[in-house]
């Protein structure tokens, strides 16, 4: 589409002066050769224009995407990545500028003044009060605090979980193992896993035997299939595991296909966040979709509207997760 630059180039006039014909300003001191080859080659470009509420405002403020996983990770685990994605979207449709800050940058953490910010992922204290030095409109996504003390979007973690084991259990699944992952701040402090925290309550809850099945690594594939393998040759494997990412799954399904234990006739397996290759295992996996992506685009929506900069107490916004069955489940054969 032709704009008004363009035909200021080829008529050699000021594009002010060029909007003046356009808009038919009878004071405009300009001859009547030029003001008919600016009309002519507006007319040749077929140029629009523009109503008033055609007219789409730019923004003027740069948003920071703070990234807690390096690149790498965010390949090995698209679940982050997801998020970041939901981000960019919603700024590249509001034509809203932003720069990127992965953990392993040679710059991180040198972001210097922002007008927003959104830290994706799980930071020190340290890393939040320097966040707040370079920006006052911040919001935290996945960001797992017992008390409500920054700005922050995270997942209901609680009824998800409480869904994948209500419906294990209507498996008649009682034995259920958990593999999860561990993740450390800057400061060497161990994050809390709500996944985790919500299983034992669950357990405990409804006298599920959990103990002897409760397995920590690191949200990769390769973990997985190493904590599931360790499982097998230890002869500790329960009726049912419950992974805390998709990744995780597909490893501990490998573990499990290589040892020639079917899933799910032998074993029954879910898994958590519902990544794209998730509905193309074999089996395919039966999951918690959790909305990563429309997380990020409603962190970036909040944090472009400017509405946190009024909140003057912290808010803590839960979105909904949901159980996506497929074929990683059934009933546990010896009890149909």
């Amino acid at each position: 589409m032709a704009t008004i630059k363009d035909i200021a180039v080829l008529a050699q006039v000021s594009s002010a002066t060029v909007s003046r014909i356009l808009n038919q300003d009878t004071t405009i001191s300009v001859t009547p050769e030029t003001r008919q080859k600016v009309l002519k080659i507006a007319k040749e470009l077929q140029y629009t224009k523009k109503t008033r509420n055609q007219i789409k405002l730019v923004p003027s403020f740069t948003i920071g995407i703070v990234q807690w996983y390096s690149l790498e990770q965010e390949l090995e685990d698209p679940y982050y990545l997801s998020v970041r994605l939901g981000v960019e979207r919603y700024c590249q449709q509001q034509e809203i500028p932003i720069v990127r800050y992965f953990k392993n940058d040679q710059h991180y953490p040198d972001i210097g003044q922002k007008d927003g910010l959104i830290c994706i992922g799980k930071f020190s204290e340290e890393e939040i009060a320097y966040f707040k030095t370079c920006c006052q409109n911040i919001l935290f996504v996945d960001l797992i605090s017992e008390t409500i003390q920054e700005n922050s979007i995270v997942l209901d973690f609680d009824k998800a979980m409480q869904d994948g084991l209500d419906y294990l259990c209507s498996l008649n699944h009682h034995k259920i193992g958990y593999l999860g992952g561990e993740e450390f701040g800057s400061d060497h402090k161990k994050f809390s896993d709500a996944r985790l925290k919500a299983f034992r309550q669950y357990a405990l809850l409804h006298d599920l035997e959990v103990q002897p099945y409760i397995m920590l690594g690191q949200y990769t594939s390769e973990s997985g299939y190493q904590m599931t393998k360790k499982m097998i040759d230890d002869g500790t494997l329960p009726s049912a595991l419950f992974a805390a990412s998709d990744p995780i799954a597909i490893g501990a399904l490998r573990a499990l296909q290589e040892a020639k234990i079917e899933v799910p006739k032998q074993v029954s397996l879910i898994g958590f966040d519902d990544i794209l290759a998730s509905a193309y295992t074999n089996p395919p996996l039966t999951t918690i979709h959790a909305p990563a992506q429309e997380m990020g685009e409603y962190a970036a929506q909040l944090v472009a509207s400017k509405l946190l900069c009024n909140t003057l107490i912290p808010m803590k916004i839960y979105l909904p997760c949901h159980l996506v069955k497929r074929e990683t489940c059934q009933i546990k054969e010896d009890q149909k």
